[in-house]
């Protein structure tokens, strides 16, 4: 087992999407920079997708102009089209992100397209983004089951990894969107994407629905994954899975993967201080467990 594994963090973005509480602009600004002091090397800031679909991350390019960049930190913003693609660059966006489905009727509830119509949408942005020279990642979701369709085959799971990576996504990220994966499942759509996508392109995202992502996620690195998205204090969730709970939350995750010897280059105390931080800002408890109890250690 490599000692090794890197944690794509998306709380600004992913956590923060959805949020029914406003969240000043000057907080998310905060929570990046706070990101940044932990040790993380990859932080989702923002998201470029239309204000009318997230009015949350409306003010994308505010935070982008606002944060304070640090050498050797990623900072990658979520783009749905060649015009956000446009307004991220504009906004000083070094790294993108484009996003899809597994599920075709998840797809086209929550993009409003089939999965091979979104695919198509990308083409412009990762000719662009090589033209500028900008990593692209990409997200799959639905990997391991769908509100709408139930199931998803694996093999569409595969078909879509496999084709976003053939266009040129550096890293595919295969997400739980709605928390149902348990780790033999988990394991085995890792390793049946594995099979026709490299391993070192391969990235875990798992929601907690059913308080199954951090055994998913160890599942996934015991298989031979070594880059996992999570989500500082918890925070996240899907709009349109109903009772689906946030990501696995950053802080559980490090000391999970520090536990089991396997570094991250993140200080826990720091990550958990700034989970707290966020939480508060939220007006919640943090969701992380770590989290509660380094707060009483």
């Amino acid at each position: 087992m490599a000692d090794f594994v890197r944690i794509v963090e998306v709380a600004p973005r992913d956590g923060l999407q959805n949020e029914a509480r406003h969240v000043a602009t000057a907080d998310k600004i905060a929570l990046v920079d706070r990101l940044s002091a932990t040790g993380l090397r990859s932080i989702e800031a923002t998201s470029f997708v239309s204000p009318r679909w997230v009015p949350q991350l409306a003010d994308a390019a505010e935070v982008m102009a606002g944060i304070v960049r640090r050498p050797g930190v990623s900072y990658p913003v979520l783009v749905p089209n060649e015009q956000g693609y446009a307004r991220a660059r504009a906004a000083g966006a070094e790294e993108v992100a484009v996003f899809t489905a597994a599920s075709e009727a998840f797809a086209r509830k929550n993009i409003n397209a089939s999965i091979d119509t979104s695919i198509d949408r990308f083409a412009p942005v990762l000719a662009r983004a090589a033209r500028d020279g900008v990593r692209v990642r990409g997200y799959v979701s639905t990997v391991l089951g769908c509100p709408y369709q139930g199931e998803v085959p694996l093999t569409e799971v595969v078909r879509v990894a496999r084709r976003l990576h053939a266009m040129g996504c550096y890293e595919i990220s295969l997400g739980d969107t709605i928390g149902v994966g348990t780790p033999r499942k988990a394991r085995a759509m890792l390793r049946a994407v594995a099979a026709e996508v490299p391993m070192a392109a391969l990235a875990v995202h798992f929601h907690d629905t059913y308080g199954q992502a951090l055994a998913n996620v160890a599942a996934c690195v015991e298989a031979g994954v070594r880059v996992a998205d999570s989500a500082v204090a918890g925070t996240g969730g899907c709009p349109y899975a109903r009772g689906a709970s946030g990501n696995a939350a950053s802080e559980d995750l490090v000391y999970m993967l520090h536990g089991m010897g396997i570094d991250t280059g993140i200080d826990l105390e720091a990550l958990a201080e700034t989970g707290r931080w966020l939480a508060a800002r939220l007006g919640r408890p943090t969701g992380s467990k770590a989290g509660q109890a380094l707060a009483h250690a």
